[in-house]
């Protein structure tokens, strides 16, 4: 057999399944309700917009920060040590990011599934400010499926369901 190569380690792998490289997308490729984003962003400006400080004396922050790549910029929410890491200037990477609706804006944000890192690696670009995908409003349109069409509303009469005395036994007053 040929002597193992010391230029190509393998690839991470957790219980013997092999890690797949993360996948980056642009911050013009972020659609309304679409999630498992991973983006490399430069912070353009942080907002704090709500501090309160709960009974058991920990406190809970909420910023909006300004974000954006060489494509355009978008709004993220960052709550509490996400806003330590976001300060303007910083270079960071966006795990598993997902967009939410806010009164029919898109918002970026990061859950306990995903995090907010500075860049070790960063390459400095200029930010699109231009294209500013969280200043567009989006409104719902509801599709109407072939088979909803002419179709009758559904009623919610009857015995299931819940409430009524359809359910399953009870207090043993009515013996069917």
């Amino acid at each position: 057999p040929p002597p193992p190569s010391s230029t190509s380690s393998p690839p991470a792998a957790v219980d013997g399944v092999p890690l797949r490289p993360a996948v980056f997308c642009t911050v013009a490729d972020l659609r309304p309700q679409s999630l498992g984003h991973n983006l490399k962003l430069k912070v353009v400006k942080s907002d704090l917009m709500l501090e309160h400080k709960r009974p058991d004396g920990t406190t809970f922050r909420v910023a909006e920060v300004v974000v954006g790549d060489s494509t355009g910029t978008v709004i993220l929410t960052a709550r509490n040590e996400q806003i330590d890491v976001c300060k303007p200037g910083n270079y960071v990477v966006v795990r598993n990011a997902k967009v939410d609706m806010f009164r029919n804006f898109m918002r970026l944000s990061v859950n306990k599934w995903g995090n907010i890192k500075l860049d070790p690696t960063p390459q400095e670009f200029a930010v699109d400010t231009a294209n500013d995908v969280s200043a567009v409003e989006y409104e719902l349109v509801r599709v109407e499926t072939e088979e909803a069409v002419g179709a009758p509303e559904p009623t919610h009469g009857g015995r299931g369901g819940r409430g009524g005395r359809g359910g399953r036994g009870g207090r043993g007053a009515h013996s069917h």
